[in-house]
């Protein structure tokens, strides 16, 4: 009998189907360490201790986006093991900030199924949650994944496209309990630029490119325990070349945006998000944002922006789709999302 696990394909899927990830991760200042080693992250309330105090948190907490590269790499072995490309993120909301010290573990639901026209592999809707060792969920979200069939002949699913939120409403983001920004130390932070000197439709070119390396998206994907095959594996694709994982290349164009976005801090809701173009070692990536909307909170100084950043291989600042309304060749990332900027 069979020990090993050669991972879910499509239609081992059913509609309802509630996973238990395994092997949840206790998370200390190593993965802060090595979140801000393989990335330029910067953000200051990430960054210190003393910072996060004075802004109402008992300390700082793990980036918002290390905790979902832990909530996420759990779910790869059930979900995206066999994965063609993971395409999209909807829905997603950080709802408690995780410290040193914290367990993490994840569960999804399978909320929709829609087989491809090929026949050969099929799309899977899962509704993560993170929790952590108090069982409080700590974020959630909605990915969608194209996954190969096992045997082509098996009968399709009855087709269920879950219907989306576009936008996370401003009233449903969740605020950190105590975040306060009426103290804002903004010569500490880096930039003197509050929510006020943003205008909706303001765009900004982050100036700064990186370019990846084979061994860092390689450490970084482990690190995350993402066990997908297309990001190790070079006979698993056509071309021969490892897929760098989508999530490195959020976390890449987020801690680039640090240049004009040093005071966006807390990443509170994620509307949507689409890997537009595959990424390899050697490309060298910039990114580019725009403001979409603006709200104001409840908590004191504290504002919510919503921003569109753009992650490309390079290219022209501000351009993102053609005349057919594709994405262009030179992108590689189009995140829709919330953050929290002192007022």
């Amino acid at each position: 009998m069979a020990k090993t696990n050669p991972g879910r394909f499509f239609e081992d899927y059913t509609l309802g189907q509630v996973i238990e990830h395994a092997v949840p991760r206790t998370v200390g200042a190593g993965e802060r360490a090595l979140y801000h080693a393989l990335y330029p992250a910067r953000h200051a309330l990430y960054s210190s201790d003393e910072f996060a105090r004075a802004s109402g948190l008992p300390q700082s907490p793990l980036d918002d986006l290390a905790a979902f590269h832990v909530v996420f790499g759990k779910t790869v072995p059930d979900v995206s093991l066999n994965a063609v490309a993971n395409l999209g993120y909807g829905e997603g909301r950080w709802l408690k900030p995780v410290y040193a010290g914290d367990t993490l573990r994840s569960s999804s639901e399978v909320i929709g199924l829609k087989q491809n026209s090929n026949g050969k592999t099929g799309v899977v809707y899962v509704r993560t949650r993170g929790m952590n060792q108090r069982d409080e969920v700590v974020m959630e979200y909605v990915r969608w994944v194209m996954v190969r069939k096992r045997d082509v002949d098996a009968p399709a699913p009855e087709t269920v496209v879950p219907e989306l939120s576009k936008v996370i409403a401003a009233q449903d983001l969740v605020i950190p309990e105590g975040l306060d920004f009426s103290g804002y130390d903004f010569a500490q932070a880096g930039e003197t630029h509050r929510w006020g000197d943003y205008d909706i439709g303001e765009t900004i070119n982050h100036v700064d490119g990186v370019t990846l390396e084979e061994a860092e998206h390689m450490l970084a994907t482990r690190l995350w325990q993402n066990t997908a095959k297309v990001h190790f594996d070079a006979t698993f694709r056509p071309d021969g070349q490892r897929l760098i994982y989508g999530g490195h290349i959020i976390s890449l164009a987020r801690a680039l945006s640090f240049n004009g976005l040093a005071n966006a801090q807390m990443i509170v809701g994620l509307n949507g998000g689409a890997h537009a173009n595959p990424a390899f070692s050697g490309l060298t990536v910039k990114a580019w944002s725009e403001v979409l909307d603006k709200a104001e909170t409840s908590a004191p100084g504290v504002g919510a922006i919503r921003l569109r950043l753009v992650a490309t291989k390079g290219g022209a600042p501000f351009e993102l789709k053609g005349e057919d309304g594709k994405y262009l060749p030179d992108v590689l990332l189009d995140l829709d999302y919330w953050a929290l900027m002192p007022m």
